[in-house]
């Protein structure tokens, strides 16, 4: 059976979601479709990308994920397909695929342009329901990639860059900030078990922050309302506060940069 993903900024309380689905079960035999989420905050590429990004590596070789958070939808940008080394993606040219991509490995940028392969009428707000669901559609039926439209060398790129970790000190920038206010970094986390001790004190510099925190295993080592360092389940830093919003209370946005010293 073929599993194909959805995430989108749609929600639930329309009909977008249950129209997509309805479009891939009427053009094609046995799929399993999964929902990742549909509460992306709206427009939001980025985070539609580090989510994308984080649940990729848990599906098994052949799946699907479309991807829909298209401030752009009906303008001039492109809808590409990105198959990988064992994955294919699908979504509009906008940066939000590319972190999977990369994370998957060997891909290829396909522009969608064969209207053979849309819907009869595309409407200009949903290519979610009228292209990228017909597309996923006729990738399951071995339509072969270069079908659908000739072959991007220069498409919409997004990349979280890396933290940097030496004996001393660590630094990096804010990629994403989670729905429990947890704040996520790009500093690897193995790098940063390296040097540091679970119970040892950090030094961070924060947004106009400057805060000396200590480094736990998980949140429920700190007590309630403590803010705390640990390295979470994306195996990135994060700064969190046991059953509080760390980046409410710290006032952080992304791309804010960081700063940890290590004592």
């Amino acid at each position: 059976m073929n599993t194909v993903t959805l995430m989108t900024d749609f929600g639930t309380k329309s009909g977008y979601v249950a129209q997509m689905k309805g479009v891939l079960l009427s053009h094609a035999n046995a799929i399993n479709i999964v929902d990742i989420t549909h509460e992306i905050s709206p427009q939001n590429v980025r985070e539609g990308a580090f989510v994308l990004k984080q649940s990729v590596k848990y599906f098994p070789k052949g799946t699907i994920h479309i991807a829909v958070v298209d401030p752009g939808v009906g303008t001039e940008r492109k809808a590409i397909i990105v198959p990988t080394r064992s994955q294919i993606l699908i979504g509009p040219d906008n940066g939000l695929l590319m972190p999977a991509a990369r994370y998957l490995g060997d891909f290829e940028v396909h522009e969608i342009s064969n209207p053979l392969y849309m819907m009869q009428n595309v409407s200009n707000t949903f290519h979610g329901r009228d292209i990228l669901s017909t597309v996923a559609a006729n990738i399951i039926k071995g339509v072969p990639f270069d079908q659908f439209g000739k072959r991007l060398f220069n498409f919409v790129d997004l990349d979280f860059g890396q933290g940097i970790v030496d004996n001393q000190t660590a630094t990096g920038k804010i990629i994403h900030i989670d729905s429990f206010g947890n704040i996520i970094t790009n500093i690897d986390g193995d790098k940063i078990k390296k040097y540091v001790e679970y119970g040892e004190k950090l030094m961070i510099f924060i947004g106009s922050e400057r805060k000396e925190i200590t480094f736990f295993k998980s949140y429920g080592f700190a007590r309630k309302n403590q803010i705390l360092a640990t390295v979470g389940s994306s195996n990135l830093f994060e700064i969190v506060i046991n059953q509080g919003d760390a980046a409410k209370r710290l006032g952080i946005k992304l791309d804010d940069e960081i700063k940890i010293l290590f004592f």
